[in-house]
């Protein structure tokens, strides 16, 4: 008995699953294309049509900043799950809850009712910080949200931020890490409804699908084709993650970036322009068929200036 227990575990983490297949193509794309960033970058890219990869680092550690939201969603989830609490459940914001950065909540009037589905949509879909570490509180903290990521075969890929017994290593890390196989792969179990439960999956990935900021890799997608989101930014480290819905098949891919040389925060910051170039690629090289591209003005749109 133990040793069927064993073998169905290795089952769920993957550990049999067949050696990847390499696009050598998309391959040397992506090492062409990377050559140059002034930093250190980690890229990950999957067609689940044919199984084939492509990948910089894809292994390595990285931060994921905001992106550690995605584990939290699941922890979230899984305690809906297993009955701890629902998407309805009523909670009120409070004025200590105030909390800078990106995100919307924060402007909320002291004793605002809200729910537990307000807070994960804006945790995910505008990266509010607020609610995302109120989130990680209901999820249970790095404490519960850790063991779940181990548990589903996530190696690397922890919440580090308010983590008792993390804290050296979120001196180096920040919030959370992961790596771009790791991540990737999570989005990749969430589109084929096998995280926590097929209802979970389905409602987790329609949070995904609708990402605030359009001005990186989605921008290189045309807006008629549905994409699951997340991204990651500080000062040092942009990274993104998303799942295209393509016509000629899925593809996900996160990029990764740390030690960035360029800190700044214009629409032409060196890691946001290699996220637009690398994503452009790979639209092009899974639908090349396709004729569609972005507007002549839109980078000009993106940044306020006259057009």
């Amino acid at each position: 008995m133990k040793k069927l227990c064993y073998f169905i575990f290795l089952l769920s983490t993957g550990f049999f699953a067949q050696e990847e297949s390499i696009d050598d193509q998309l391959q040397q794309k992506l090492e062409t294309i990377t050559n140059n960033f002034k930093g250190d970058i980690g890229v990950y890219v999957k067609n689940l049509k044919t199984g084939k990869t492509a990948g910089i680092n894809s292994d390595t550690i990285f931060p994921t900043a905001s992106i550690v939201k995605v584990p939290i969603l699941i922890g979230l989830f899984d305690k809906i799950e297993r009955g701890e609490l629902t998407l309805n459940d009523t909670l009120v914001y409070t004025e200590d809850r105030e909390y800078g950065g990106s995100g919307l909540m924060q402007f909320y009037k002291d004793s605002t009712i809200t729910d537990i589905r307000t807070l994960a949509s804006l945790m995910i879909s505008y990266s509010d910080n607020v609610t995302s570490i109120w989130c990680q509180e209901l999820a249970g903290g790095g404490e519960e949200v850790n063991p779940l990521m181990a548990k589903i075969g996530m190696k690397d890929t922890r919440v580090n931020s308010r983590t008792k017994g993390r804290e050296e290593i979120w001196e180096k890390y920040g919030w959370g890490q992961t790596t771009p196989r790791e991540m990737a792969t999570l989005l990749e179990k969430i589109r084929k409804r096998a995280l926590v439960s097929h209802a979970a999956s389905d409602e987790m990935y329609r949070m995904l699908s609708n990402s605030y900021y359009t001005d990186y890799s989605l921008s290189q997608i045309p807006p008629y084709v549905q994409t699951a989101a997340k991204q990651g930014m500080v000062n040092k480290s942009r990274s993104e993650l998303v799942m295209v819905n393509a016509p000629s098949g899925d593809y996900v891919f996160y990029i990764a970036t740390k030690n960035n040389k360029d800190k700044s925060w214009g629409h032409d910051n060196e890691a946001w322009v290699l996220q637009r170039k690398i994503s452009k690629i790979l639209w092009r090289h899974f639908e090349p068929d396709s004729d569609w591209q972005p507007a002549k003005n839109a980078d000009d749109l993106k940044r306020g200036l006259q057009y």
